[in-house]
């Protein structure tokens, strides 16, 4: 059975599944990166798990991997297969595109970047799907995002696209470790909603899923908390707007969870700023934590499809493939729940 291997590689775990022609998810697979043994050892790590999917496809599937796809977070160089850094796992200039083939045979390999490949799936089989233009924004412990174009995400001349999280939206406000002063992510990321909230509430253990709770109960401590962060993200989301004019802003990671205590005052905020920009749609992510995975497998199929249509090989794959299958738009949330979880 003809499939491609899907890699997800997040801060303490990764996803992985193998995936059939038609985007059914035919095995699935989790493991911890074991970050704790040190930068080396994660890399062994996602090898080593590369190479098991392979062989669970060889001894299971009747054939080996057409290809695989690997989403890894950090600075990423997609275009030259290259994982530059990553500050939680440690590593630099990883050459990681070509560790993987090797070790899987001279398979081709796509490396992609986590929030652009996460927003690669949601922008064709998830929240996004149909939709020409959005911007992908994932709320967690900083703010990143992916744009969107036609089906492909825009990585920018140096891999650096959709850093929204290090707008200045507070000119001279809060430190940021990016140096700049006042970023979006300071105020209007999950981190950030969750250290004003154990402020405000006396609690260092409260987080933004208290905060939200406590909104909805309508604590005056905790809509005070609230509002900062929507009056920040709307001004970062309209900056965006004006750049960017995407039809639809995808909103994801743990802040999003709030679900409409986030979305009812976030679009008003940002209605209420709006002049001559045309207003988008404002939805909630849609494939939750499988996104990455998901995302890789779509690398992955675009890689077999340009091979396909080209007849040689060609290696320089990024978020931004040309030739796009119809096979993995398949791909959905309804096959990835049971999931086999591998020590």
């Amino acid at each position: 059975m003809k499939h491609v291997i899907a890699l997800d590689v997040g801060g303490t775990g990764m996803k992985a599944a193998l995936v059939g022609t038609d985007g059914t998810l035919l095995y699935e697979a989790r493991r911890p990166t074991g970050r704790d043994r040190g930068p080396e050892a994660v890399v062994e790590s996602i090898l080593g798990f590369a190479a098991d999917l392979h062989a669970h496809g060889e001894a299971h599937l009747g054939e080996s991997a057409s290809a695989a796809g690997v989403a890894v977070p950090g600075i990423v160089d997609a275009e030259n297969g290259i994982a530059r850094y990553a500050a939680n796992l440690g590593w630099r200039d990883v050459p990681m595109r070509a560790l993987l083939s090797e070790r899987l045979g001279g398979i081709p390999v796509a490396l992609g970047h986590d929030v652009r490949t996460g927003g690669l799936a949601e922008g064709r089989i998830g929240a996004g799907n149909g939709t020409d233009r959005f911007l992908f924004l994932p709320l967690g412990t900083g703010i990143a995002g992916a744009i969107g174009i036609d089906g492909a995400i825009e990585a920018g001349a140096h891999g650096y696209a959709g850093e929204i999280g290090h707008i200045v939206v507070r000119p001279g406000g809060v430190d940021c470790g990016c140096g700049q002063r006042g970023c979006l992510e300071r105020y209007a990321s999950a981190s950030a909603v969750s250290l004003a909230w154990a402020q405000a509430a006396g609690d260092p253990t409260a987080d933004a899923a208290d905060c939200a709770k406590a909104v909805e109960s309508g604590d005056p401590r905790a809509l005070a908390v609230w509002h900062t962060a929507i009056d920040a993200l709307a001004d970062g989301l309209v900056t965006a707007l004006t750049l960017l004019d995407p039809r639809t802003f995808i909103v994801g990671g743990g802040l999003a969870e709030a679900g409409e205590t986030l979305f009812v005052p976030l679009r008003a905020a940002v209605a209420e700023r709006v002049t001559f920009q045309k207003l988008p749609t404002i939805v909630p992510a849609a494939l939750g934590d499988t996104a990455g995975c998901l995302g890789a497998g779509l690398l992955a199929w675009d890689l077999v499809a340009a091979y396909e249509d080209t007849g040689r090989e060609d290696t320089h794959r990024t978020e931004t493939p040309g030739p796009t299958p119809t096979t993995p738009h398949a791909m959905s949330t309804d096959a990835m729940a049971p999931t086999e979880v591998t020590d």
